[in-house]
Protein backbone atom coordinates (compact mmCIF):
# COMPACT_ATOMS: atom_id res chain seq x y z
CA UNK A 1 0.00 0.00 0.00
CA UNK A 2 1.28 3.65 -0.84
CA UNK A 3 -1.09 5.72 0.56
CA UNK A 4 0.05 6.80 3.60
CA UNK A 5 -2.83 5.85 6.42
CA UNK A 6 -3.29 8.33 9.10
CA UNK A 7 -5.89 6.63 12.44
CA UNK A 8 -6.79 8.03 15.26
CA UNK A 9 -6.50 5.00 17.75
CA UNK A 10 -8.57 5.86 21.33
CA UNK A 11 -7.32 3.68 23.58
CA UNK A 12 -10.08 1.91 25.72
CA UNK A 13 -8.10 0.19 28.78
CA UNK A 14 -11.28 -1.81 29.81
CA UNK A 15 -10.08 -3.22 32.86
CA UNK A 16 -10.75 -6.67 34.61
CA UNK A 17 -14.08 -5.51 35.85
CA UNK A 18 -17.02 -8.61 36.11
CA UNK A 19 -18.43 -8.92 32.80
CA UNK A 20 -22.76 -8.27 33.17
CA UNK A 21 -24.37 -11.17 32.35
CA UNK A 22 -28.27 -11.95 32.15
CA UNK A 23 -29.14 -13.22 35.88
CA UNK A 24 -26.20 -11.22 37.65
CA UNK A 25 -21.96 -11.33 37.40
CA UNK A 26 -20.36 -14.26 36.67
CA UNK A 27 -16.95 -15.05 38.48
CA UNK A 28 -14.06 -14.40 36.55
CA UNK A 29 -10.88 -16.28 37.60
CA UNK A 30 -8.04 -14.75 35.12
CA UNK A 31 -7.01 -11.50 35.09
CA UNK A 32 -5.10 -10.43 31.55
CA UNK A 33 -2.43 -7.62 31.32
CA UNK A 34 -1.13 -7.23 27.76
CA UNK A 35 2.12 -6.19 26.83
CA UNK A 36 1.43 -3.23 24.74
CA UNK A 37 -1.89 -1.45 27.01
CA UNK A 38 -3.02 -0.61 23.97
CA UNK A 39 -3.27 -3.54 22.27
CA UNK A 40 -1.53 -3.42 19.14
CA UNK A 41 2.34 -4.06 18.00
CA UNK A 42 4.74 -3.62 15.05
CA UNK A 43 5.71 -6.61 13.13
CA UNK A 44 8.78 -8.14 14.92
CA UNK A 45 6.86 -7.18 18.47
CA UNK A 46 6.28 -10.12 21.31
CA UNK A 47 2.61 -9.67 21.45
CA UNK A 48 1.98 -11.12 24.96
CA UNK A 49 -0.01 -10.87 28.08
CA UNK A 50 0.82 -11.69 31.54
CA UNK A 51 -1.88 -13.54 33.47
CA UNK A 52 -2.60 -13.82 36.79
CA UNK A 53 -5.61 -14.98 39.31
CA UNK A 54 -8.49 -12.67 39.97
CA UNK A 55 -10.29 -11.22 40.75
CA UNK A 56 -12.05 -14.65 41.75
CA UNK A 57 -9.71 -17.18 42.86
CA UNK A 58 -9.23 -20.19 39.99
CA UNK A 59 -10.84 -23.60 40.86
CA UNK A 60 -10.12 -24.91 36.93
CA UNK A 61 -7.17 -25.56 35.02
CA UNK A 62 -7.09 -23.56 31.79
CA UNK A 63 -5.26 -24.54 28.34
CA UNK A 64 -5.04 -21.62 25.63
CA UNK A 65 -4.85 -21.63 21.64
CA UNK A 66 -3.44 -18.63 19.65
CA UNK A 67 -4.77 -18.18 16.63
CA UNK A 68 -3.92 -15.89 13.54
CA UNK A 69 -7.55 -13.96 12.33
CA UNK A 70 -8.69 -16.56 14.47
CA UNK A 71 -8.74 -18.94 12.29
CA UNK A 72 -5.02 -20.69 12.16
CA UNK A 73 -3.90 -22.29 15.02
CA UNK A 74 -0.53 -20.66 16.14
CA UNK A 75 0.97 -22.06 19.31
CA UNK A 76 -1.14 -23.92 21.98
CA UNK A 77 -0.37 -24.38 25.74
CA UNK A 78 -1.80 -24.84 29.62
CA UNK A 79 -1.65 -21.76 32.25
CA UNK A 80 0.68 -22.78 35.31
CA UNK A 81 -0.30 -19.82 38.08
CA UNK A 82 1.78 -21.65 40.48
CA UNK A 83 3.76 -19.18 40.87
CA UNK A 84 1.10 -16.05 40.85
CA UNK A 85 1.50 -15.63 37.35
CA UNK A 86 1.74 -16.81 33.84
CA UNK A 87 2.74 -15.46 30.22
CA UNK A 88 1.16 -16.10 26.88
CA UNK A 89 3.03 -14.37 24.16
CA UNK A 90 4.35 -15.04 20.35
CA UNK A 91 5.83 -12.86 17.55
CA UNK A 92 4.23 -11.06 15.56
CA UNK A 93 5.34 -11.61 12.05
CA UNK A 94 2.81 -10.15 10.03
CA UNK A 95 -0.27 -7.63 9.76
CA UNK A 96 -2.76 -9.76 11.23
CA UNK A 97 -5.33 -10.08 14.32
CA UNK A 98 -4.02 -12.44 16.44
CA UNK A 99 -7.24 -14.12 18.92
CA UNK A 100 -6.47 -16.49 21.96
CA UNK A 101 -8.96 -18.50 23.54
CA UNK A 102 -8.46 -19.54 27.15
CA UNK A 103 -10.80 -22.35 27.72
CA UNK A 104 -11.15 -24.30 31.75
CA UNK A 105 -10.95 -28.06 31.38
CA UNK A 106 -10.57 -30.54 34.03
CA UNK A 107 -6.75 -32.32 33.71
CA UNK A 108 -8.65 -35.44 34.70
CA UNK A 109 -11.40 -35.37 31.59
CA UNK A 110 -9.43 -33.01 29.29
CA UNK A 111 -12.26 -33.32 26.81
CA UNK A 112 -15.53 -32.93 28.61
CA UNK A 113 -16.67 -29.28 28.94
CA UNK A 114 -20.43 -30.57 30.12
CA UNK A 115 -21.61 -31.94 33.04
CA UNK A 116 -23.30 -35.57 32.57
CA UNK A 117 -26.74 -34.49 31.08
CA UNK A 118 -26.21 -31.28 32.86
CA UNK A 119 -25.49 -27.72 31.88
CA UNK A 120 -21.83 -26.53 31.26
CA UNK A 121 -19.21 -28.17 33.49
CA UNK A 122 -17.48 -24.40 33.95
CA UNK A 123 -18.43 -20.96 34.73
CA UNK A 124 -17.09 -17.56 34.21
CA UNK A 125 -15.14 -15.93 31.67
CA UNK A 126 -14.99 -12.70 29.83
CA UNK A 127 -16.61 -13.69 26.50
CA UNK A 128 -20.18 -12.68 27.51
CA UNK A 129 -20.77 -16.71 26.98
CA UNK A 130 -20.66 -18.22 30.87
CA UNK A 131 -18.62 -21.17 30.46
CA UNK A 132 -15.11 -20.57 31.68
CA UNK A 133 -14.09 -19.15 28.37
CA UNK A 134 -11.88 -16.16 28.22
CA UNK A 135 -10.45 -14.01 24.95
CA UNK A 136 -7.63 -11.75 24.52
CA UNK A 137 -6.81 -10.16 21.19
CA UNK A 138 -4.28 -7.96 19.51
CA UNK A 139 -3.52 -6.39 16.16
CA UNK A 140 -0.35 -6.54 14.89
CA UNK A 141 0.45 -3.48 11.83
CA UNK A 142 -3.31 -3.79 11.25
CA UNK A 143 -3.05 -0.18 9.01
CA UNK A 144 -1.75 -3.01 6.39
CA UNK A 145 -3.92 -5.79 6.77
CA UNK A 146 -5.39 -6.06 3.39
CA UNK A 147 -8.59 -7.87 1.21
CA UNK A 148 -8.66 -11.84 1.38
CA UNK A 149 -10.01 -11.82 -2.33
CA UNK A 150 -10.47 -9.23 -5.29
CA UNK A 151 -12.92 -7.12 -5.38
CA UNK A 152 -15.43 -8.21 -8.17
CA UNK A 153 -14.40 -6.38 -11.74
CA UNK A 154 -18.52 -5.22 -12.32
CA UNK A 155 -18.93 -4.45 -8.90
CA UNK A 156 -19.34 -0.65 -9.75
CA UNK A 157 -21.24 -1.28 -13.00
CA UNK A 158 -23.88 -3.64 -11.24
CA UNK A 159 -24.52 -0.88 -8.00
CA UNK A 160 -24.86 1.75 -10.27
CA UNK A 161 -27.19 -0.20 -12.71
CA UNK A 162 -29.43 -1.16 -9.56
CA UNK A 163 -29.23 2.41 -8.60
CA UNK A 164 -30.62 4.24 -11.72
CA UNK A 165 -33.42 1.02 -12.76
CA UNK A 166 -34.59 2.10 -8.84
CA UNK A 167 -34.13 6.11 -9.79
CA UNK A 168 -36.69 5.24 -12.26
CA UNK A 169 -39.12 3.95 -9.69
CA UNK A 170 -41.25 6.73 -8.04
CA UNK A 171 -40.73 6.79 -4.17
CA UNK A 172 -44.80 7.10 -3.43
CA UNK A 173 -44.13 8.23 0.05
CA UNK A 174 -46.86 7.70 2.42
CA UNK A 175 -46.81 8.87 5.97
CA UNK A 176 -48.83 8.54 8.93
CA UNK A 177 -48.81 10.78 12.45
CA UNK A 178 -47.80 8.93 15.40
CA UNK A 179 -48.28 9.52 19.08
CA UNK A 180 -45.24 10.35 20.80
CA UNK A 181 -44.83 11.63 24.41
CA UNK A 182 -41.81 13.44 23.68
CA UNK A 183 -42.82 16.81 23.94
CA UNK A 184 -41.74 19.39 20.41
CA UNK A 185 -41.57 16.16 18.23
CA UNK A 186 -43.56 15.39 15.36
CA UNK A 187 -42.95 11.35 14.76
CA UNK A 188 -44.84 9.60 11.89
CA UNK A 189 -44.73 6.21 10.11
CA UNK A 190 -43.57 5.89 6.37
CA UNK A 191 -43.53 4.08 3.87
CA UNK A 192 -41.88 3.99 0.06
CA UNK A 193 -41.75 1.98 -3.04
CA UNK A 194 -38.35 0.90 -3.44
CA UNK A 195 -36.82 -1.44 -6.52
CA UNK A 196 -38.57 -4.51 -5.53
CA UNK A 197 -39.73 -3.73 -2.56
CA UNK A 198 -40.89 -1.61 -0.15
CA UNK A 199 -39.33 0.68 3.02
CA UNK A 200 -40.79 1.23 5.80
CA UNK A 201 -39.91 3.09 9.16
CA UNK A 202 -40.44 6.01 11.85
CA UNK A 203 -39.27 9.86 10.67
CA UNK A 204 -39.04 12.39 13.58
CA UNK A 205 -38.45 15.68 13.83
CA UNK A 206 -38.86 18.99 16.26
CA UNK A 207 -42.02 20.21 15.70
CA UNK A 208 -40.73 23.87 15.55
CA UNK A 209 -40.69 24.77 11.72
CA UNK A 210 -37.10 25.00 10.59
CA UNK A 211 -34.58 22.87 8.48
CA UNK A 212 -32.42 20.31 10.26
CA UNK A 213 -29.52 17.85 9.50
CA UNK A 214 -30.55 14.61 8.53
CA UNK A 215 -29.65 11.20 10.92
CA UNK A 216 -30.40 8.43 8.87
CA UNK A 217 -30.30 5.36 11.43
CA UNK A 218 -30.05 1.55 10.18
CA UNK A 219 -30.63 -1.87 12.10
CA UNK A 220 -28.42 -4.50 13.81
CA UNK A 221 -29.68 -8.19 13.29
CA UNK A 222 -32.99 -9.44 13.37
CA UNK A 223 -36.47 -9.41 12.86
CA UNK A 224 -38.24 -6.61 15.65
CA UNK A 225 -40.24 -3.57 15.94
CA UNK A 226 -38.09 -0.43 15.77
CA UNK A 227 -37.57 1.89 18.73
CA UNK A 228 -39.93 5.20 18.14
CA UNK A 229 -39.10 6.81 21.58
CA UNK A 230 -35.82 6.69 21.18
CA UNK A 231 -36.12 8.27 17.53
CA UNK A 232 -38.20 11.24 19.15
CA UNK A 233 -35.63 11.53 21.73
CA UNK A 234 -33.00 12.46 19.23
CA UNK A 235 -35.26 14.43 17.27
CA UNK A 236 -35.79 16.75 20.27
CA UNK A 237 -32.12 17.12 20.10
CA UNK A 238 -32.58 18.60 16.29
CA UNK A 239 -32.04 15.94 13.95
CA UNK A 240 -34.46 15.23 11.13
CA UNK A 241 -33.86 11.48 11.97
CA UNK A 242 -34.91 8.77 9.43
CA UNK A 243 -35.16 5.07 11.07
CA UNK A 244 -35.25 2.46 8.53
CA UNK A 245 -36.39 -1.22 8.96
CA UNK A 246 -34.34 -3.70 7.74
CA UNK A 247 -37.21 -5.45 6.13
CA UNK A 248 -39.90 -4.97 4.41
CA UNK A 249 -42.80 -4.34 7.17
CA UNK A 250 -44.00 -2.08 8.87
CA UNK A 251 -41.93 -0.48 11.95
CA UNK A 252 -44.22 -1.35 14.35
CA UNK A 253 -44.66 -5.09 13.84
CA UNK A 254 -42.44 -7.29 15.83
CA UNK A 255 -42.07 -9.94 13.12
CA UNK A 256 -43.68 -8.95 9.56
CA UNK A 257 -43.87 -13.08 8.76
CA UNK A 258 -40.01 -12.10 7.97
CA UNK A 259 -38.31 -15.72 7.74
CA UNK A 260 -35.66 -15.74 11.23
CA UNK A 261 -32.94 -16.61 8.98
CA UNK A 262 -33.37 -13.91 6.39
CA UNK A 263 -29.96 -13.97 5.28
CA UNK A 264 -29.67 -17.13 4.21
CA UNK A 265 -32.17 -16.44 1.62
CA UNK A 266 -30.94 -16.02 -2.16
CA UNK A 267 -27.20 -16.56 -0.66
CA UNK A 268 -26.13 -18.08 -4.26
CA UNK A 269 -26.88 -15.21 -6.70
CA UNK A 270 -26.17 -11.48 -6.28
CA UNK A 271 -29.77 -10.89 -8.18
CA UNK A 272 -31.63 -12.45 -5.12
CA UNK A 273 -30.02 -11.90 -2.06
CA UNK A 274 -31.63 -10.45 0.58
CA UNK A 275 -29.24 -8.12 1.34
CA UNK A 276 -29.84 -6.63 -2.43
CA UNK A 277 -33.36 -4.89 -1.80
CA UNK A 278 -31.82 -4.25 2.10
CA UNK A 279 -29.43 -2.03 0.75
CA UNK A 280 -31.72 -0.52 -2.23
CA UNK A 281 -33.63 0.19 0.46
CA UNK A 282 -31.63 2.12 2.47
CA UNK A 283 -30.96 4.23 -0.81
CA UNK A 284 -34.17 4.86 -0.95
CA UNK A 285 -34.41 5.89 2.29
CA UNK A 286 -31.43 8.37 1.50
CA UNK A 287 -33.98 9.76 -1.05
CA UNK A 288 -36.83 10.41 1.23
CA UNK A 289 -34.27 12.16 3.33
CA UNK A 290 -33.54 14.66 0.26
CA UNK A 291 -36.90 14.93 -0.69
CA UNK A 292 -38.02 16.22 2.52
CA UNK A 293 -38.71 20.64 2.83
CA UNK A 294 -37.31 20.18 6.42
CA UNK A 295 -33.70 18.63 5.48
CA UNK A 296 -30.97 21.32 5.84
CA UNK A 297 -30.19 20.32 2.47
CA UNK A 298 -26.41 19.62 3.91
CA UNK A 299 -25.73 16.70 6.42
CA UNK A 300 -26.77 13.43 6.27
CA UNK A 301 -25.04 11.38 9.30
CA UNK A 302 -25.30 7.49 9.11
CA UNK A 303 -25.38 5.30 12.21
CA UNK A 304 -25.53 1.76 12.93
CA UNK A 305 -24.24 -1.13 15.09
CA UNK A 306 -23.53 -4.57 14.08
CA UNK A 307 -26.33 -5.03 10.58
CA UNK A 308 -26.94 -1.90 11.15
CA UNK A 309 -22.97 -0.60 10.61
CA UNK A 310 -22.67 -3.03 7.76
CA UNK A 311 -25.58 -1.01 5.88
CA UNK A 312 -24.12 2.02 6.86
CA UNK A 313 -20.99 1.21 5.51
CA UNK A 314 -22.76 -0.11 2.12
CA UNK A 315 -24.97 3.18 2.05
CA UNK A 316 -21.69 5.28 2.72
CA UNK A 317 -20.43 3.69 -0.52
CA UNK A 318 -23.01 3.33 -2.73
CA UNK A 319 -24.02 7.34 -1.97
CA UNK A 320 -20.45 8.96 -1.80
CA UNK A 321 -21.07 12.38 -2.69
CA UNK A 322 -24.60 12.72 -0.42
CA UNK A 323 -22.94 11.44 3.28
CA UNK A 324 -21.83 14.24 5.74
CA UNK A 325 -20.52 11.15 8.31
CA UNK A 326 -20.74 7.13 9.04
CA UNK A 327 -20.76 6.50 12.44
CA UNK A 328 -20.59 2.54 12.99
CA UNK A 329 -20.07 0.66 16.25
CA UNK A 330 -18.98 -3.35 15.27
CA UNK A 331 -19.91 -3.31 12.00
CA UNK A 332 -20.79 -6.79 10.16
CA UNK A 333 -20.27 -7.75 6.98
CA UNK A 334 -16.37 -7.62 5.73
CA UNK A 335 -14.04 -10.26 4.91
CA UNK A 336 -17.12 -12.68 3.70
CA UNK A 337 -14.54 -14.74 2.08
CA UNK A 338 -12.06 -14.81 5.02
CA UNK A 339 -12.89 -18.73 5.66
CA UNK A 340 -11.09 -19.68 2.15
CA UNK A 341 -8.14 -17.26 3.38
CA UNK A 342 -7.05 -18.26 6.94
CA UNK A 343 -9.43 -15.82 8.38
CA UNK A 344 -12.43 -16.40 10.68
CA UNK A 345 -15.51 -14.61 8.83
CA UNK A 346 -18.48 -13.54 10.56
CA UNK A 347 -21.83 -12.61 10.13
CA UNK A 348 -23.89 -12.77 7.98
CA UNK A 349 -22.01 -16.29 7.89
CA UNK A 350 -22.37 -17.35 4.05
CA UNK A 351 -21.26 -20.90 3.65
CA UNK A 352 -17.69 -20.90 2.29
CA UNK A 353 -17.69 -24.30 1.48
CA UNK A 354 -20.47 -23.15 -1.38
CA UNK A 355 -18.43 -21.44 -4.55
CA UNK A 356 -21.67 -19.59 -5.38
CA UNK A 357 -22.68 -17.74 -2.05
CA UNK A 358 -18.76 -16.97 -1.81
CA UNK A 359 -18.69 -15.13 -5.52
CA UNK A 360 -22.37 -13.37 -4.24
CA UNK A 361 -21.07 -12.34 -0.92
CA UNK A 362 -18.28 -9.93 -2.66
CA UNK A 363 -20.71 -8.20 -3.86
CA UNK A 364 -22.32 -6.93 -0.49
CA UNK A 365 -19.42 -7.05 1.40
CA UNK A 366 -18.49 -3.87 3.13
CA UNK A 367 -14.72 -4.13 2.32
CA UNK A 368 -15.75 -3.45 -1.58
CA UNK A 369 -17.55 -0.73 -0.72
CA UNK A 370 -15.17 1.02 1.72
CA UNK A 371 -12.77 2.16 -1.42
CA UNK A 372 -15.84 4.23 -2.77
CA UNK A 373 -16.20 5.89 0.76
CA UNK A 374 -15.10 9.77 1.28
CA UNK A 375 -16.83 10.61 4.16
CA UNK A 376 -15.62 10.55 7.67
CA UNK A 377 -16.10 7.33 9.60
CA UNK A 378 -16.14 6.41 12.81
CA UNK A 379 -16.02 2.49 13.82
CA UNK A 380 -15.64 0.96 16.73
CA UNK A 381 -14.75 -2.50 17.13
CA UNK A 382 -13.97 -5.50 19.57
CA UNK A 383 -10.42 -7.82 19.34
CA UNK A 384 -12.28 -10.59 20.86
CA UNK A 385 -16.13 -10.27 18.86
CA UNK A 386 -16.49 -13.02 16.64
CA UNK A 387 -19.53 -11.64 14.88
CA UNK A 388 -17.96 -8.83 13.49
CA UNK A 389 -14.36 -10.02 13.38
CA UNK A 390 -11.69 -7.32 14.16
CA UNK A 391 -9.12 -8.14 10.67
CA UNK A 392 -12.79 -7.33 8.43
CA UNK A 393 -13.15 -3.90 10.32
CA UNK A 394 -9.42 -3.17 9.91
CA UNK A 395 -9.46 -4.05 6.24
CA UNK A 396 -13.07 -2.27 5.11
CA UNK A 397 -11.19 0.71 7.25
CA UNK A 398 -7.88 0.56 4.99
CA UNK A 399 -10.08 0.69 2.03
CA UNK A 400 -11.77 4.13 3.02
CA UNK A 401 -10.53 7.14 1.09
CA UNK A 402 -12.34 9.60 3.50
CA UNK A 403 -10.73 10.18 6.94
CA UNK A 404 -11.37 7.95 9.43
CA UNK A 405 -11.19 7.23 13.40
CA UNK A 406 -10.61 4.02 14.78
CA UNK A 407 -12.12 3.05 18.64
CA UNK A 408 -9.97 -0.67 19.15
CA UNK A 409 -11.78 -1.93 22.16
CA UNK A 410 -9.20 -4.64 22.92
CA UNK A 411 -11.46 -6.33 26.28
CA UNK A 412 -14.62 -6.49 23.74
CA UNK A 413 -16.29 -9.10 22.07
CA UNK A 414 -19.66 -7.68 19.57
CA UNK A 415 -21.93 -5.58 21.89
CA UNK A 416 -24.93 -7.80 23.05
CA UNK A 417 -22.10 -10.22 24.18
CA UNK A 418 -20.30 -7.45 26.80
CA UNK A 419 -22.00 -4.52 26.79
CA UNK A 420 -20.06 -2.81 29.02
CA UNK A 421 -17.14 -3.10 27.20
CA UNK A 422 -18.40 -1.77 23.71
CA UNK A 423 -20.07 1.44 25.79
CA UNK A 424 -16.97 3.54 24.56
CA UNK A 425 -18.45 3.75 21.36
CA UNK A 426 -21.87 4.64 22.28
CA UNK A 427 -20.37 7.56 24.20
CA UNK A 428 -17.80 8.55 21.12
CA UNK A 429 -21.00 8.21 18.92
CA UNK A 430 -22.83 11.07 20.88
CA UNK A 431 -20.34 12.97 21.47
CA UNK A 432 -19.45 13.35 17.25
CA UNK A 433 -23.33 13.52 16.87
CA UNK A 434 -23.48 16.32 19.61
CA UNK A 435 -20.78 18.42 17.61
CA UNK A 436 -22.57 17.99 14.60
CA UNK A 437 -26.26 19.17 15.39
CA UNK A 438 -24.55 22.13 17.15
CA UNK A 439 -23.46 23.09 13.19
CA UNK A 440 -19.88 21.56 14.33
CA UNK A 441 -17.63 19.18 11.87
CA UNK A 442 -16.50 15.86 12.31
CA UNK A 443 -12.79 16.13 11.59
CA UNK A 444 -11.95 12.33 12.95
CA UNK A 445 -8.60 12.68 14.75
CA UNK A 446 -5.65 11.14 13.72
CA UNK A 447 -2.64 9.48 14.97
CA UNK A 448 0.29 7.17 13.25
CA UNK A 449 0.08 3.43 14.46
CA UNK A 450 2.89 1.67 14.68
Amino acid sequence: MTRRWLWLVVFVLCGTAIAAQRGGPVPQQLTFTPYHPNGIYAIGDTVGWTVTPGPTPPTYAYRWTIRRNNAVVLKEGTLDLSSGHDTIEIAGDQPEMIYVAVQAYDPAHPDDTRAPGGPPAFVGGNTGVNRGLYGVGAAVDPRHIEPTAPRPADFDAFWDGKLAAQADVPMNPAVTPVATDVPGVELAMFQLDALGSHVHGYVARPAREGRYPALVQLQYAGVYALNAEADARRAADGWLVVNVDSHDKLPSDPSGGIPRNYQTIGETSRESSYFLNMYLRDSRALDYVRSRPDWDGRTVVLIGGSMGGQQSLALAGLRPKEISAALVCVPAGADTNGDLHGRKAGYPNWPSDNPDAMTTALYFDTVNFASRITAPVFAGFGFIDTISPPAGVWTAMNQVVGPVEVLPMIDANHDNMTPDKTRPCTTRTNEILDTIVHGGTFTPKVQDLP
